[in-house]
C-alpha cells in the first residue's frame, strides 16, 4: 500500500488515527491525528511521536505478540485536559506488520454530566440561600432543576444501553423477529410525540411478515431512535415516511436483505456532518438537540446495534432535502432455516 492509499484509508476514519509499520516508524497519520498529536508525524519512531508510557508500552505490546490493546491517552490544548479511549490493532501492510492505532474522545462523558449536575447545584445553593422560603421562585427552580435530572437521567440511560451493546458485540442474535411488528409497537409508543409536532407518520408496510434473525428489544429501539429523531428534527407540520421492503441481493451484504427506511421533509444535514452523526455526542445544532432532549448518543446506538445485526446503516441527506435513514439488515435465509413458519 503506498502512501496515499494510505492517506486516503486514514483519511476516511472518523477518528484520530496512527498507522505505525516498519522500523516502527509512522506510515501515516490523517488530519485528525495531526490535530491531537501535531504536524509532521509520517516517517517519525513512534516513540517520538506518542510519548506517553501507557500508550507506547500498548503499541510494543501489539507489535511484538499481534494481540489488540487498549489503553488511555491524556491531552491537553492549553484549555483543558482532554481524555482518549487508544485502540492499538494489529494489521497487514505491504511493508509488513504493523499496528494501527485509534483515539476515541471520551472526556465528553464527563462534561455531558458535568453540565445538568453544575446546574442543579447552582440551583440548591440558591434555594437554600438567597431564595429561601420565596414560592414562586422555588417552583420555578424546581421545574428547571426537574428538566435537568431527566436530562441526566437520559444520558445515563443511553450510556448503559450502549455499554450493554458493545458488550454483546460478538454475540450475533438468533431471534426470529417480525419488523412489522416492531413498527407497529414503536408507533404506538411515539403516537404521543407525533401529535405534539403535528406530524403524520406515512407508513408503507408488507401485508406478509418479514422475519429476521435479531434481538426485538435492540431492533426496537433503533426504529425508536430513527423515529423520534425524524419526529422531532424534521420539522413541525410536515411528514415522516416509514418504510419496510425486501431485496433478493443486497450488494453490501451479499444475500437477501430488509430494508427499514425513515425519511423526514426536515431541513436536511450538511454534507460534512454525515461521516460523524454516530459518534458519540457528536450533534450537527448543540442547542437544537438538547432542546428536543437529545442526548448526543442516539445514532451511536444505532450503529452499534445494526452492527451486532451484521447490517448496514445509510444516510443520505444534503441542505433543504431532508434526510433518509436507512437500515439494512440480513434475512434469516442468511443464518436461520425456514422450517418453521412466521
Amino acid at each position: 500500500m503506498n502512501t496515499d492509499a494510505i492517506s486516503s484509508l486514514l483519511g476516511a476514519l472518523p477518528l484520530p488515527a496512527v498507522l505505525i509499520g516498519r522500523g516502527e516508524r509512522v506510515l501515516g497519520a490523517n488530519a485528525l491525528a495531526g490535530k491531537l498529536l501535531g504536524d509532521g508525524l509520517v516517517g517519525r519512531h513512534f516513540i517520538t511521536a506518542l510519548r506517553q508510557p501507557a500508550i507506547l508500552d500498548a503499541i510494543e505490546g501489539s507489535l511484538r505478540d499481534r494481540i489488540k490493546r487498549k489503553t488511555r491517552y491524556l491531552s491537553n490544548d492549553a484549555s483543558q485536559d482532554t481524555a482518549f479511549d487508544v485502540t492499538c490493532s494489529p494489521v497487514q501492510t505491504d511493508a509488513g506488520q504493523g499496528v494501527l492505532v485509534c483515539f476515541e474522545d471520551v472526556a465528553n462523558v464527563s462534561h455531558e454530566l458535568r453540565s445538568p449536575l453544575t446546574s442543579l447545584l447552582g440551583f440548591i445553593e440558591t434555594l437554600q440561600g438567597p431564595a429561601l422560603g420565596d414560592k414562586d421562585t422555588t417552583a420555578r427552580f424546581l421545574e428547571i432543576m426537574t428538566g435537568e435530572a431527566t436530562r441526566m437521567e437520559r444520558l445515563v440511560r443511553d450510556l448503559l444501553s450502549l455499554s450493554r451493546v458493545e458488550e454483546q458485540m460478538r454475540v450475533r442474535p438468533t431471534d426470529r423477529v417480525n419488523l412489522s411488528d416492531i413498527i407497529v409497537t414503536v408507533m404506538h409508543a411515539l403516537k404521543t410525540v407525533a401529535e405534539d409536532q403535528n406530524v403524520s407518520v406515512v407508513t408503507d408496510l408488507p401485508e406478509t411478515p418479514i422475519i429476521v434473525p435479531g434481538d426485538g428489544d435492540q431492533l426496537q429501539q433503533v426504529v425508536t431512535n430513527l423515529l423520534e429523531n425524524a419526529i422531532k428534527y424534521g420539522g413541525r407540520v410536515k411528514k415522516v415516511f416509514l418504510q419496510i421492503s425486501i431485496t433478493d441481493q443486497d450488494p453490501t451484504l451479499r444475500g437477501p436483505a430488509a430494508m427499514i427506511t425513515v425519511e423526514d421533509q426536515g431541513p436536511g444535514i450538511d454534507q460534512v456532518h454525515i461521516p460523524r452523526l454516530t459518534e458519540r455526542f457528536y450533534r450537527v445544532d448543540n442547542h437544537r438537540s438538547r432542546e428536543v432532549g437529545g442526548t448526543g448518543l442516539g445514532l451511536a446506538i444505532v450503529k452499534h446495534i445494526i452492527g451486532r445485526h451484521r447490517g448496514r446503516l445509510r444516510i443520505e441527506s444534503a441542505l433543504g432535502e431532508g434526510a433518509k435513514f436507512r437500515v439494512v439488515l440480513p434475512t434469516e435465509s442468511h443464518d436461520l432455516t425456514r422450517s418453521t413458519s412466521p
